[in-house]
């Protein structure tokens, strides 16, 4: 069936090899930067500037600080004890803390730049912070190093990861640069956290759409400056705001690699005060959705939707009317949902309303958006999913 929907223009290098016959175009080409794109940055670091002495900075390390006096201590001494030969600097943007933060940051002032690490510290006293979005973009601004290497102030980095992300950021110029990470608490986001270290360089692509968000998370990101400045800064409009996602997106947009450096590199800590958890899922669900729809959705001229579910029910009713209307199908395993025989939209406007069958999956017809959850059925899913022989990025993409 793979030849009863269109989708964009293939680049062949990273396709399943499939005979010409069964080759469909692949909505993933419209993910992946195009080779003239990414040829178009240089192989080597751009010199900049130092503003206090002349020196040439290679590696910024872009570090937001907000009430954060209970880890950067452990933070900062991962700082001093990086292996990069390379020269260096810290930039610090302290938003608004009212803790002891700024103690703490004076104190590894001395300590850094007696070790020849740089450090540049900016921030305001307003009585309310201005957000992460801000913050990032004022250490940026600050900053002089040709690569940008972000830390959040309750994580640590592991000694090699500023070497390790640079190297690849030489041979990746236009691409985001994640890394592996172990979490702390260890059983915390578990699911999340294997997503995040398994995923092959194609699925760096391909699963851009999944609510997890970014395919690299935000505190492992490394990259040019010369990159970032054509992307564009960070939104700035403070708390509930996924600037990370929308950065990504738009870095995306903009023909931007994705690479993972396959080591961990990172301890990524967990708990309730993190930014992370001020953006609420409704404004995350409705970025996902738009963006689905403008780099896949609008290249096939008809889909099925892969669970007829709750969040399956929920994709269709968020989707543009043009988009419902590509809708052939709902496909499950639950033979309930299957006698039912279809979906009615209730809420729609058109008469009559809309009625979407439901069949098993095997009967079901690609492509798929696939709304079932990975890694959460015990491996069920993912069987059924293989028997199908399917390519990602070809036939399915995962939104759950």
């Amino acid at each position: 069936m793979r030849n009863s929907y269109k989708a964009v223009v293939a680049l062949d290098t990273l396709r399943p090899e499939v005979s010409s016959a069964d080759r469909a175009p692949n909505v993933t080409d419209q993910l992946l930067p195009s080779p003239s794109s990414a040829s178009a940055q240089p192989a080597a670091p751009i010199s900049v500037q130092s503003r206090e002495n002349g020196s040439q900075i290679q590696v910024s390390i872009i570090l937001p600080v907000h009430n954060a006096e209970c880890w950067l201590d452990d933070c900062l001494q991962s700082v001093l004890e990086q292996d990069f030969e390379g020269t260096l600097e810290l930039s610090i943007f302290n938003d608004a803390s009212k803790d002891k933060s700024m103690n703490i940051i004076n104190k590894w002032k001395i300590k850094l730049e007696t070790l020849g690490i740089r450090v540049i510290i900016g921030g305001h006293d307003s009585p309310f912070p201005r957000g992460v979005g801000f913050s990032k973009n004022q250490a940026i601004a600050q900053s002089s190093g040709s690569y940008l290497c972000f830390l959040d102030s309750d994580d640590v980095m592991m000694p090699q990861r500023v070497r390790l992300q640079y190297k690849a950021a030489i041979q990746h110029p236009n691409s985001i640069i994640g890394c592996q990470v172990k979490r702390e608490p260890p059983n915390s986001t578990e699911r999340y956290t294997r997503w995040i270290n398994n995923l092959t360089s194609k699925q760096l692509i391909t699963q851009v759409f999944t609510s997890y968000g970014p395919t690299v998370i935000m505190p492992t990101w490394f990259c040019s400056q010369k990159w970032f400045s054509q992307v564009g800064k960070f939104d700035e409009s403070g708390k509930g705001v996924p600037e990370d996602l929308l950065f990504f997106y738009h870095h995306l947009r903009k023909g931007g690699g994705v690479f993972l450096v396959e080591q961990c590199l990172l301890l990524y800590r967990y708990h309730p005060y993190a930014a992370t958890h001020s953006v609420l899922e409704s404004t995350i669900w409705q970025h996902r959705v738009q963006f689905l729809e403008e780099r896949a959705l609008q290249h096939w001229t008809s889909f099925t939707i892969w669970n007829a579910g709750k969040q399956g029910r929920k994709l269709y009713r968020s989707l543009s009317p043009i988009n419902q209307k590509k809708v052939v199908a709902f496909c499950d395993v639950d033979e309930n949902k299957i006698k039912k025989g279809f979906y009615s939209y209730e809420d729609s406007k058109e008469r009559p309303k809309p009625k979407i069958p439901i069949q098993h999956f095997k009967d079901a017809h690609p492509p798929f958006v696939i709304c079932v959850k990975l890694d959460l059925t015990g491996g069920t899913f993912e069987k059924n999913l293989e028997s199908l022989n399917l390519h990602e990025g070809l036939d399915y993409l995962h939104f759950s």
